[in-house]
């Protein structure tokens, strides 16, 4: 059972409608709980801050020195801001040769620690924490919270806070016009240290809290687009079947009477009398097909009526019995209490019944059938001994159109009967049903993935069943694959 149209990956919980997806995303780990989402600024985005910084910190010095005339050390400042430049020109020359405008956290994090340490270096030789400016500490430490992942965001933020302890105790003394010496007493100093160090924690705590939220909305919207999708594309199919099944019913009638024809005219025993009862039954079968999926659902339909769960896994079974498979049915059901009764809702039969025409084709002996009850759950799995599911098309089950479906077994016993039939080989034995495979268009296990989950069910996917020979002790390997599908109870129980 390993046709990617009949698989899909384990989800956290069912998108049963915009709503319930939308709730899932939200109820995902958030920024607190893990690795952030956010990759941080391009390159060419910290190039062009830096710019703006350097002509900020320029038109400050400049502009203390020239025209309030206070005594800073010019050049060493200058200095420290044409280091920040030629950082900023390599920059440029990294983007001309790597083209590099995508959002980097890495990158973005080495950025934005040059520049507290430049800022900081800048703060010492212009009065340290007595400088009004120093109060730019917190702007990378914010940017680092709304950007970045946490380990990146708590690196930056323990630098900023390491600057202002080093700005404490070691800085040149506050430039001020000539002639007049200002000092700022030791307690106002160490307010100001309090007040930065409060201002990185709490300003890079609200910026982190605000990120986190448009990253759940971000990812509430996203689930909803893909929601929306399926449903279209579910819809867009449901009108292509109803075209399918009203296109397809006048040659399926021309085929019906051209074999009624040939049985007449052929002996009883023939071979041409065999070939055209076979034909007969599939276009019969065919026909019962477009049949249900042109069908109206209405209130007292028999698909709504309720059943005994292992009658409607029978049900589903039934179909598919004919060739060389063993098929195992099974209900396990918590001790002294008996197997629920469940809605016969028709997405439930189609959809289960995808899964074990999958399970049919790539089983090499076995296919089973159980469904396990419990207090608040029941599940039906489906598992076969099939080679299991390739690891190359992992990443795309459940996507409409990929499939890796090659003619599968039951394709494969009709074309078997037919060659018998043709040949005369096997007359006299019982006859056999074969259920004909659906293609490999890619389609199947996304209609029942889709169907399924409409139900209120959680479809996953495992390995199957033990290795012939190997003890019943549960630590046996196993082989083939699992496609499981969990409800809670009131979802498909019929109530007493």
């Amino acid at each position: 059972m390993t046709s990617t149209e009949d698989h899909i990956a384990p989800h956290g919980r069912p998108s049963l409608s915009e709503g319930a997806a939308v709730d899932s995303a939200l109820s995902q780990p958030g920024p607190a709980d893990g690795a952030r989402r956010g990759r941080g600024f391009s390159l060419r985005t910290l190039i062009v801050l830096r710019w703006l910084t350097i002509l900020g910190q320029s038109a400050a010095i400049l502009t203390a020195s020239q025209g309030l005339h206070f005594p800073l050390p010019l050049w060493p400042c200058l200095i420290v801001i044409a280091v920040s430049a030629a950082v900023n020109v390599g920059a440029m020359a990294r983007v001309r040769r790597l083209e590099a405008s995508l959002p980097d956290g890495r990158t973005t994090a080495l950025h934005l620690g040059f520049d507290i340490f430049q800022l900081s270096l800048l703060l010492g030789l212009t009065g340290g924490l007595e400088n009004p400016f120093c109060l730019l500490l917190v702007a990378p430490v914010t940017i680092a919270a709304a950007a970045l992942p946490a380990r990146q965001a708590v690196a930056l933020g323990l630098l900023a806070l390491i600057a202002v302890g080093v700005l404490f105790f070691w800085s040149e003394p506050l430039p001020w016009r000539p002639g007049e010496n200002f000092h700022l007493p030791l307690l106002y100093r160490l307010g100001m240290a309090m007040a930065l160090v409060t201002g990185v924690v709490f300003t890079a705590g609200y910026a982190w809290r605000v990120a986190a939220d448009a990253e759940k909305l971000e990812l509430a919207l996203a689930t909803t687009q893909d929601v929306l999708q399926r449903e279209q594309r579910l819809a867009a199919l449901g009108g292509l079947a109803a075209a399918a099944a009203h296109e397809l019913g006048t040659p399926l009638a021309t085929i019906q009477v051209v074999a009624k024809e040939l049985q007449r005219a052929s002996a009883p025993d023939s071979d041409a009398a065999e070939d055209a009862a076979l034909i007969l039954q599939q276009a019969e079968r065919c026909r019962g097909i477009l049949a249900q999926l042109s069908r109206r659902p209405e209130g007292d339909d028999a698909l709504y009526a309720d059943v005994a769960l292992k009658a409607l896994l029978e049900e589903v079974v039934e179909p598919h019995r004919g060739f060389d498979l063993a098929f195992e049915v099974l209900v396990k059901t918590p001790p002294g209490q008996p197997a629920p009764r469940v809605r016969r809702l028709p997405e439930v039969v189609h959809g289960l019944s995808t899964l074990v025409e999958n399970a049919a084709d790539f089983a090499a002996s076995t296919v089973r059938v159980q469904a396990q009850v419990d207090a608040g759950w029941i599940e039906i799995a489906i598992l076969d001994d099939g080679p299991g599911f390739p690891s190359d098309i992992l990443p795309r089950l459940g996507e409409p159109y990929v499939t890796s479906r090659p003619h599968g077994k039951a394709r494969l016993a009709l074309a078997a009967q037919i060659a018998a039939a043709a040949s005369g080989a096997g007359r006299g034995g019982p006859e056999t049903t074969v259920a004909p495979s659906q293609g490999g268009m890619g389609l199947g296990f996304f209609i029942a993935r889709t169907l399924l989950e409409r139900t209120g069910g959680v479809v996953s996917v495992g390995q199957g069943l033990p290795r012939p020979g190997a003890a019943p002790d549960g630590r046996a390997p196993l082989r083939g694959a699992r496609v499981a599908v969990r409800w809670a109870r009131p979802a498909l129980e019929v109530a007493a």
